[in-house]
């Protein structure tokens, strides 16, 4: 099945002039010392249906408004057969607009007769596309990592992992999603304190992506004096297990917010131990629950500082635009 697959791809990439070797953008600060990043989540897109018009409509309005340096797919991209063919309807929307784009696979983007290799390859092909699992050793598919350059292109400047938060719990009796594995937290931290190494022992500013929050997301939210901007309208569908990323992070010092998908009626960022931990905006047309309309996030990176803007958009305009960290620090009682 995965050979008749491969060959079959390979002879549609070659009709469609698609070249293995596909164009690969470098990422850095514009002359502004800004970075944009759109993240685009759970499409979960219908192939050919009219449902899913929407979530084209709305992808489509964000970047043309927003020109983003980078788009991120976290995750749930598609929602039913052809895989392969639902998968490339959306990323030619990317590549055809010559966007460098990024993604990471959900629960459901397998569940379609295409296993997660075979849909990151269909990605790989694409120009424009950044995504690589240069890690295979790794738990899941798609661990990556994207280093910024600063503005003259001469040195990183800010870094942005990528997580397969992969789809449920296999440990009998547990059952729920799944959690980042103990392989990839440790990658992590050996890639985390090389790039600080690199970086005369001071931590890159960071950003982390992944589809299934981390249980500290709820966490965050019900402590008594959580700063939380945005919508909670559904419980955090985190594993139930807690393997130890947000303690990874916090501990190595880099990453300043995780931003995650999967809970459609959330879209808030709450501060944790000084990391922001943001969802996305529901992306998807009404192919599944949700009670939002839909939209994107939007994140803009400063160079040489370690904090960012962050802004949900719709189709109506702009909303909950705050900055880390000062937004949400409580100012002092006079």
């Amino acid at each position: 099945m995965r050979s008749f697959f491969s060959w079959s791809f390979c002879l549609v990439l070659l009709i469609s002039g698609f070249s293995v070797e596909a164009q690969k953008p470098v990422l850095k600060f514009n002359a502004n010392k800004e970075f944009k990043v759109v993240q685009f989540t759970d499409l979960h897109l219908k192939y050919q249906d009219p449902a899913s018009g929407i979530a084209f409509e709305r992808v489509n309005q964000v970047l043309d408004i927003e020109k983003p340096d980078l788009v991120v797919l976290t995750g749930d991209i598609i929602y039913s057969r052809p895989a392969v063919e639902n998968l490339q309807s959306i990323l030619k929307v990317l590549s055809d607009r010559k966007q460098p784009f990024s993604i990471i696979f959900g629960n459901h983007d397998d569940e379609f007769e295409a296993s997660r290799e075979e849909l990151f390859k269909v990605a790989e092909a694409y120009p424009y596309n950044l995504s690589e699992d240069k890690f295979p050793e790794l738990s899941g598919v798609g661990n990556y990592i994207l280093p910024v350059l600063t503005s003259d292109g001469k040195k990183e400047a800010t870094v942005l992992y990528f997580f397969d938060s992969h789809a449920y719990n296999k440990i009998e009796g547990v059952g729920s999603y799944d959690y980042i594995k103990f392989d990839q937290i440790q990658w992590y931290l050996n890639e985390s304190t090389a790039y600080t190494k690199k970086n005369g022992g001071v931590p890159f500013p960071a950003l982390a992506f992944f589809h299934i929050p981390v249980p500290e997301y709820s966490y965050a939210y019900t402590k008594e004096d959580a700063q939380v901007y945005g919508i909670h309208r559904e419980r955090v569908c985190s594993s139930k297990l807690n393997s130890g990323l947000f303690t990874a992070l916090k501990q190595a010092g880099d990453v300043m917010g995780t931003f995650c998908g999967h809970d459609h009626d959330n879209d808030y960022a709450v501060l944790c131990e000084n990391i922001l931990l943001a969802y996305g905006r529901y992306t998807g047309g009404n192919t599944v629950y949700n009670d939002l309309p839909n939209g994107a996030r939007i994140i803009v990176l400063h160079e040489g500082s370690r904090t960012f803007d962050t802004w949900i958009r719709t189709k109506e305009g702009v909303e909950q635009r705050v900055r880390y960290p000062e937004s949400f620090t409580k100012k002092k009682e006079p």
